[in-house]
């Protein structure tokens, strides 16, 4: 690990609390480790005694029925934490987790940071602050998913990609399409017909990557109602 990785985790809620020796005790084995695209980190439904910590990379939240239906509840970027909230309530795993891409993840010991817990009362604090913000994102998408069409939830999703606001940007999607479809609660092809629809907008496709032309167009687009939008 770098200054940039200990300055990426500082960033955070729980890590911005904690000395930087409380914080490499959590730390298990020799630091950083890198994993390659589709490592399962843990299943649901097994007892919870790691959480994790993205330093590059992306990671699946996902959750399998009897039949084996996947349904991807959250998709994990660089500089977030995923996990803790079940190490601080105990038990086990409600979902499963699986890189999505190559990654550098921190995995942290649970029962040490229980220990943690106990030892710096405040710490519990910022962990109900981090598992509050994974509330909030996941309460937005159910809004996303009940009050945007198609085209609204995917032009939402690019522009989180997108560096500035005011001119045209070019984005490497992170992941397959089939994982961004599951992950904005539509199937591939509606996702195909929904960038289709982008166009018009300043949207272009090159097989993986995507151009946007002006981003607050998008933005407009998005905040548009629905009932009203052409799109």
């Amino acid at each position: 690990m770098d200054q940039s990785d200990w300055q990426l985790m500082r960033r955070t809620p729980l890590f911005g609390v904690l000395p930087r020796e409380v914080s490499e005790r959590l730390i298990e084995g020799p630091g950083a480790r890198a994993y390659e695209k589709g490592v399962l980190l843990f299943q649901q439904g097994t007892p919870a005694e790691h959480c994790y910590f993205i330093l590059e990379g992306w990671v699946k939240v996902f959750r399998s029925s009897a039949d084996g239906h996947e349904t991807v509840v959250h998709v994990f970027r660089q500089g977030e934490i995923f996990a803790e909230a079940v190490i601080f309530m105990g038990g086990r795993y409600p979902v499963s987790a699986e890189t999505a891409t190559s990654c550098r993840l921190l995995r942290l010991n649970g029962a040490r940071l229980r220990d943690c817990i106990s030892e710096t009362p405040g710490l519990a604090l910022s962990m109900l602050a981090s598992a509050s913000q994974h509330l909030k994102v996941l309460v937005s998408q159910l809004e996303q998913m009940k009050r945007l069409t198609a085209p609204q939830r995917l032009a939402d999703f690019l522009l989180t990609l997108c560096t500035n606001e005011t001119v045209a940007c070019s984005i490497k999607l992170p992941y397959e399409k089939s994982l961004i479809a599951n992950r904005l609660g539509m199937k591939p092809e509606s996702l195909s017909r929904a960038l289709a629809k982008l166009k018009p907008l300043g949207v272009s496709v090159l097989r993986d990557e995507i151009v946007v032309e002006t981003p607050n167009t998008l933005r407009q687009f998005v905040a548009a109602d629905p009932e009203g939008s052409e799109l």
